[in-house]
């Protein structure tokens, strides 16, 4: 039970929050992005995701709460309150209160193992649990079960504790990305897929076919227990960015009935794919062992988003016969000045600058003349631009780095503007 000192410190937390949700900037930020994620506009957007630097922005010493669910729930409050107060990036700070459906995934009965490093937040070594093809018939395809009751009681709790400051919402199954190498590598090892790729080529096919007839039985079983939400809002796309669009839900489908708000369909969604395990080897073991598979995957959503950190400047004209790609990422290891003239304004450029520059000495005119660079290719191509800093695992204790990025960054926004 939380308590009653707990309680009053949450609400009024949220109070906070509502208060900011209902600047006027929120409401022209959210028309932004939904001119921006329907091409409509060469504004470049920017969002900041500090995630692994975040135990240096907002702390434990920052949290007054006692019970560990109040901590967790008041660490979330004071993200969006933080955002509000440091980043002013392009950020729509909701009044939302957004409650998941408790939903059990079985598994695909083989759990990855690895060798964890030495150091706090080392690198850990693959250590495969599968060794030769018979093993994939340790591999089950996955059951999915709605704890119904579990989520009533989470919904009731949320009600009670915010229902009359923010607006509490139920959410199914709500953000769609497919990571099959991932899935696969943690099991056989990623040494030993590169391999496998040259000297056993159907053994890795199989393997991909395997998840991929998984995930599409996965979907079905969403479609089946009605789990699934709509994602044209705040949630999270791709690896950067958000769903804002007017685009979504489909209005139609290929059967002609229209949208049903008591249940969604996956052409009424975005989803995406990468394979950053694959950012090695060449466009066409690319497209031949991952891509054809992720296209299968991403076939039925009505939106859909690819890549991550992998390098794909070689790999576009591939990336591009994905069906409904509208949002791609540009790696920090990715060429701007060959990639802008590729997509032009006819997807989302979605552009990670590299995030080593809040490490080590925070050089302010290298930045800003970098960030300079990509925004007058994107501009000079007419490219629908974001700016998605992020992966930044530490800023040295130097949170106001962040701070002066997003200054600079906006400064040099309005250069174009």
């Amino acid at each position: 039970m939380m308590t009653a000192t707990d309680r009053t410190t949450l609400r009024e937390l949220a109070r906070q929050v509502a208060e900011i949700a209902a600047l006027p900037i929120q409401a022209e930020r959210r028309e932004w992005w939904k001119q921006h994620n329907s091409l409509k506009t060469t504004r470049p957007m920017i969002l900041v995701f500090p995630e692994g630097s975040w135990e240096e922005l907002l702390t434990g010493k920052d949290l007054v709460c006692e019970d560990d669910v109040a901590r967790r729930i008041e660490w979330q409050l004071r993200n969006r309150i933080y955002y509000h107060e440091h980043f002013q990036d392009d950020t729509v700070i909701e009044k939302t209160w957004v409650v998941n459906k408790v939903i059990h995934n079985s598994g695909w009965g083989l759990e990855a193992q690895h060798i964890p490093s030495p150091e706090a937040r080392g690198a850990w070594r693959f250590d495969p649990v599968i060794h030769t093809p018979a093993d994939l018939h340790k591999l089950r395809f996955p059951e999915i079960a709605y704890d119904e009751a579990a989520t009533q009681q989470a919904l009731t709790e949320a009600h009670d504790l915010f229902g009359d400051i923010l607006d509490v919402q139920l959410k199914g199954v709500a953000h769609i990305s497919y990571h099959l190498m991932a899935e696969y590598t943690g099991w056989r090892g990623l040494e030993e897929v590169m391999t496998d790729m040259a000297l056993n080529p159907g053994w890795v096919h199989d393997a991909m076919a395997f998840l991929t007839e998984g995930h599409k039985r996965i979907l079905q079983q969403y479609i089946d227990q009605n789990l699934l939400s709509l994602n044209n809002d705040a949630t999270y796309q791709n690896s950067g960015g958000n769903g804002y669009t007017d685009e979504l839900p489909a209005l139609g489908s290929v059967s002609g009935s229209g949208f049903d708000p008591e249940r969604v369909r996956p052409c009424d969604l975005w989803a995406s794919a990468e394979a950053q395990e694959m950012a090695g080897v060449s466009p066409k073991m690319h497209a031949e062992f991952i891509l054809h598979y992720e296209k299968q995957l991403l076939e039925p959503f009505g939106l859909t988003g690819y890549g991550c950190c992998e390098d794909l400047t070689r790999k576009m004209g591939d990336v591009l016969t994905i069906p409904h790609i509208r949002r791609i990422s540009i790696s920090p290891f990715a060429s701007v000045d060959k990639c802008a003239p590729q997509l032009k304004g006819d997807y989302i450029f979605s552009w990670k600058p590299n995030p080593a520059h809040l490490v080590g000495h925070f050089d302010e005119a290298r930045i800003r003349t970098y960030i300079r660079h990509a925004v007058e290719v994107a501009q000079e191509h007419g490219c629908v631009m974001e700016m998605i800093l992020k992966d930044t695992h530490t800023c040295e204790h130097h949170p106001e780095r962040f701070d002066r990025w997003l200054t600079i960054a906006r400064e040099v926004r309005a250069e174009f503007e």
